[in-house]
């Protein structure tokens, strides 16, 4: 938590989240929107399937922290920068990121038992936006994809303040449809 030495101010912590951005494979690159997103929070974090290092070179050059892990689809240079699980502890919410966590049938189970110490898994792989919380109060959000929407209406990521051990405003943005990449 940051807290103002003076008046004891607690600033929240902003936080972007984005998974399978497939750049360039489905898109030249990430939509201006998110850009602009990307460079104004605090935290971001990418849940997998970057598909090419450059697009993890821009995003270490403009965020002003990144936490991410390789997802099934990459390789090489970004297997070997990033981590499968990544844990992070922000203002007292305890988050991993992790890109496939299985089918949707039973996946609050799995994942509770998998990530017993956490607060919050964030998750990608199937493009499909997701925010639930399991039994034992472990919070599961995946923000789809900017990129390579599948089958939903648009591109997607996700968005949250944390703050004093708490997230709050978890808000899923949708992105403008592009026409298809040619």
């Amino acid at each position: 938590m940051k807290v103002s030495a003076w008046d004891d101010v607690v600033v929240p912590v902003s936080v972007v989240f984005i998974s399978d951005t497939h750049v360039p494979a489905r898109a030249r690159d990430l939509p201006v929107q998110l850009w602009e997103r990307i460079e104004a929070c605090d935290v971001v974090m990418h849940a997998g399937d970057w598909v090419d290092v450059a697009l993890l070179d821009e995003l270490e050059r403009r965020a002003r922290r990144l936490v991410g892990v390789h997802g099934n689809n990459d390789h090489g240079a970004l297997r070997e920068r990033l981590p499968e699980v990544a844990r992070v502890d922000l203002e007292g919410v305890r988050f991993a990121v992790v890109h496939e966590t299985g089918s949707a049938q039973g996946r609050e189970a799995r994942c509770a038992a998998r990530f017993p110490d956490v607060d919050v898994l964030v998750f990608g792989h199937s493009h499909i936006p997701w925010d639930t919380t399991t039994a034992i109060g472990l919070r599961l959000l995946n923000p789809g994809s900017p990129t390579d929407r599948r089958r939903q209406p648009t591109g997607t990521y996700l968005t949250a303040t944390v703050a004093a051990g708490s997230l709050s405003d978890v808000t899923l943005h949708r992105l403008p449809v592009r026409p298809p990449r040619r």
